[in-house]
């Protein structure tokens, strides 16, 4: 059975840990003793029945102040699918935390309160799925039973949202009137809401369909040079790592990156043994056929498709410090395996979360805020779009002296 991955967001209490303690519960995926345990914390809780929340929120003062703080994940699975659920944290200070659970979803759903409609947060995490390419969008409207099953209310704020999606130019989005705590529409489809005729939440999310690698150019990432420089092994050198797109064949023309040195492919390695076509997303090592000075961090593509080679670039920067980005700042940037120095040019612009509109005034970036910059490094970088090839145009700025990461970096095409 394949694998989905997805992220449920929105704001602080729209029931995001209730809906995936509601999927792991209805869907049996809940051992006795979990369930034994689930009960006793409820009734300490409150009188109300079972408290599924209590599912997710792991850490002491989530369950004392009832909200997510840190990105819980869970796993479940029915007879057609597995299931990786990260349940990220609604308020403001912890979108940090969101955009980590975000980065490896192949769908995110977003709760909307039934009571509040569309807000900040959902405009938020929806700027973010958009710039993280994530392709499917689940707007669930969720405690539908505290509106007494509307459909105009479940129909207004789809409506909203569709000019959302439009700005933010989102794709595949998937509306779902749906109750956590009654567990209307989740599991099975109920009889409440006789006018929403489509599938229960898990029947879609067992179905639908993802493409983990659609982009095709070969790309691999030396993670560690393996010398073992034994009697037995005394003239090995493979290279480990990951291909993160493509397919690699034996005897394939290699270019190394960003020395710009053409080699050939030796040898295959997977698992230890000798193979002659590796895909994406398998653990490897490559060999080459001539002798030369390959760090970890270098890159080994095919020769008749490398990616671009630049010192400038521009990207979309998602800021996770308390103290405001500044032009002429400097940081570490961190592809995968590879550090290099690089210096903030220019703030391009800033995204109001609000309007949607582009700020091209402001000189500073806040805690949460979204931007668009001008990088230059003090070596040339190696990267693909991330809008081409998520893998090899996502990145992180470090902070030089604290060594905290302060910003995801989305590569753009420049």
């Amino acid at each position: 059975m394949n694998i989905l991955r997805f992220i449920t967001a929105g704001s602080v209490d729209d029931g995001k840990s209730t809906l995936i303690g509601r999927l792991l519960y209805d869907s049996k995926s809940i051992l006795a003793d979990q369930l034994e345990a689930l009960e006793q914390q409820s009734k300490n809780k409150n009188d109300d029945g079972i408290d599924l929340a209590i599912l997710t929120d792991g850490l002491r003062a989530e369950r004392e102040q009832g909200i997510t703080i840190d990105v819980a994940y869970r796993y479940f699975s029915t007879d057609k699918r597995k299931f990786i659920i990260a349940d990220a944290p609604g308020h403001i200070q912890y979108t940090r935390n969101m955009i980590t659970g975000a980065s490896n979803s192949d769908l995110i759903i977003l709760l909307v309160d039934a009571r509040n409609g569309v807000t900040e947060q959902t405009r938020r995490h929806s700027i973010i799925a958009s710039l993280l390419h994530i392709p499917e969008v689940v707007v669930a409207v969720n405690k539908m039973d505290l509106v007494g099953y509307d459909q105009k209310v479940f129909d207004n704020i789809k409506k909203e949202y569709e000019g959302i999606a439009k700005q933010l130019n989102l794709k595949q989005i998937h509306y779902f009137p749906i109750s956590a705590f009654v567990g209307d529409n989740i599991v099975n489809t109920t009889s409440t809401m006789p006018w929403y005729q489509g599938d229960s939440l898990l029947h879609f999310l067992e179905r639908v369909q993802i493409n983990s690698h659609p982009y095709d150019k070969p790309r691999f990432q030396v993670q560690y040079v393996i010398r073992p420089q034994t009697e037995e092994l005394h003239d090995y050198r493979g290279y480990a790592g990951q291909v993160l797109s493509g397919t690699y064949t034996k005897g394939d023309t290699l270019t190394i990156l960003p020395q710009g040195v053409t080699t050939s492919l030796s040898r295959i390695e997977v698992d230890g043994k000798e193979v002659e076509e590796v895909q994406a997303g398998t653990p490897a090592v490559l060999h080459i056929s001539d002798d030369i000075d390959i760090s970890r961090g270098d890159y080994l593509v095919k020769a008749d498709s490398e990616p671009h080679i630049e010192q400038t670039l521009e990207a979309t920067l998602c800021w996770m410090d308390r103290r405001e980005l500044q032009e002429g700042s400097r940081y570490l940037l961190q592809q995968r395996a590879r550090l290099s120095k690089v210096i903030v040019k220019e703030i391009i612009y800033k995204i109001d979360v609000n309007t949607l509109a582009q700020d091209t005034e402001s000189k500073s970036v806040k805690l949460n805020e979204i931007a668009k910059v001008q990088l230059k490094a003090a070596s040339p970088l190696v990267y693909d779009p991330f809008e081409e090839n998520p893998p090899m145009g996502s990145a992180i700025l470090i902070d030089e002296t604290s060594n905290a990461t302060v910003a995801g970096v989305l590569i753009n095409e420049f």
